[in-house]
């Protein structure tokens, strides 16, 4: 009975301190992902006072990684990724690519094999979904073009990662010494072949079965029973792919959101899905504080200033370039640039998962922890001063129409004739928008990266 309370104690502790660690920061106007690191620093084992139980709270974290993979899978459609696919796409992958690539670099440059400076760098050119959207919302430009477009980039990422952390056992199994013989391409087939397998049962066997299954417990009219469906597809799915596949939970929670998405439910689903995933998150973000060490952020102290030299500087400023040549506004590539200029919870997913698989030291996910908290403490700050950097450029008129000539010839090429050369007697073309919701935003945007008033 002791142990019992103890660990509800040691839990109890751990919400209230996430509560208040998020509460503060949301009042000074930063996300609450960084009240939740604070408070698992506050709690762990590294820092003087209360100790909350680490093995519990991981635990309770493996849950929050499901329900958050489980969410991303309800949420992810492929028609929203389409649509901007000409920016988001390519654009995504060279800036995963170009950040892995320095992320490497920086790691190997301290001390670190390259196998670990791989996934280092994987998990500092990944940027949160949940901190982007919450910014977007906040600064009223989530249902914008830009907003559509940073949305899209980060699709991208999480699908780059989710393919990641398939490929971090099979790439541990084929690096461990005992394997010396072996070679990564076979591991990798096997791999593969599993992950075929399991997509292939999942959504085509799932597709037949899971909305169905869930249709029938709707009809029911009871909320506790529906909920329990949910949570029970999530959970059984993600631990049976682990069980007989092999692969992480969070690649089966994704693929059961991705099916539970497609159903007539699913907005019931993401409904009930959400209070649950966000409170088991909070215990995630706890859990993943309790790894900062600040004797051990000290003594890597350049390697943290170099990862966040990549998270703030190169990544943002690739993020540009690349949203500039593919035809972007310069409000859109700024938005996109700032807006990944943090990493969130996929990093921390996938430094456990390298961790557990040897591949990355045991400090690394505390060092990530430090890059994450700076990274997003700053971004919220950071993204306020898109509209005064824009203004300021616009007042550069050389350099404005550098970076705004490639977004006219793509609008030229799309828009008549008539509405791009101005009217006879007129020094600029004007234009009337009756209206200012999303649609009327987009379009004054649009009007105004083009020159007319």
């Amino acid at each position: 009975m002791h142990d019992e309370l103890d660990i509800l104690l040691k839990l109890s502790t751990c919400l209230v301190a996430a509560l208040v660690g998020g509460f503060i920061t949301q009042r000074l106007g930063l996300s609450p992902i960084v009240g939740y690191l604070v408070a698992g620093v506050a709690v762990g084992p590294q820092t003087p006072g209360f100790v909350a139980d680490t093995a519990s709270a991981a635990q309770f974290a493996e849950i929050g990684i499901i329900l958050l993979m489980f969410g991303v899978g309800l949420h992810f459609n492929l028609d929203d990724l389409f649509a901007v696919r000409r920016v988001a796409l390519p654009g995504s992958l060279g800036q995963v690519v170009a950040g892995t690539l320095l992320g490497s670099i920086v790691t190997v440059a301290a001390g670190w094999n390259w196998s670990a400076g791989v996934v280092m760098g994987i998990a500092v050119s990944v940027a949160s979904t949940v901190v982007l959207t919450r910014v977007l919302d906040d600064n009223g430009v989530l249902a914008s073009e830009q907003g559509h477009v940073a949305v899209g980039w980060l699709i991208v990422q999480d699908v780059v990662t989710v393919l990641v952390l398939v490929m971090v056992p099979a790439l541990a199994s084929a690096l461990r010494p005992g394997n010396a013989e072996a070679t990564i391409l076979p591991s990798l087939i096997v791999s593969l072949v599993k992950i075929a397998v399991l997509v292939f049962i999942v959504l085509w066997g799932g597709k037949k079965a899971l909305p169905r299954l869930l249709e029938h417990v709707a009809r029911t009219r009871t909320r506790e029973l529906f909920t329990l469906a949910v949570l029970a597809v999530a959970l059984s799915v993600a631990t049976l792919s682990a069980w007989l596949f092999g692969v992480s939970m969070a690649l089966g929670a994704f693929l059961a959101g991705m099916v539970v998405g497609q159903s007539a439910v699913s907005h019931q689903a993401a409904a009930d899905a959400l209070p649950m995933r966000d409170a088991f998150a909070v215990l995630f973000f706890v859990s993943v504080g309790m790894l900062f060490d600040p004797m051990t952020t000290w003594r890597n102290a350049p390697l943290v200033v170099g990862l966040l030299a990549v998270i703030h500087v190169a990544n943002p400023l690739v993020a540009f370039c690349l949203a500039w040549w593919l035809r972007s506004s310069p409000r859109t590539a700024l938005t996109v640039a700032v807006g990944i200029a943090q990493i969130g919870e996929f990093s921390f997913i996938l430094a456990a998962l390298a961790e557990e698989h040897a591949l990355l030291p045991a400090e690394a996910p505390g060092l990530l922890v430090a890059c994450s908290i700076a990274a997003i403490s700053l971004n919220p700050l950071l993204f306020r001063r898109i509209q005064p950097l824009e203004a300021w450029l616009r007042r550069q008129p050389r350099l404005w129409r550098l970076l705004s000539e490639r977004c006219e010839s793509r609008l030229r090429g799309t828009l008549p004739p008539s509405t791009t050369s101005p009217p006879d007697g007129a020094d600029r073309p004007r234009a009337l928008v009756v209206g200012y919701g999303p649609v009327g935003q987009t379009a004054c945007s649009i009007l105004r990266d083009c020159g007319v008033d």
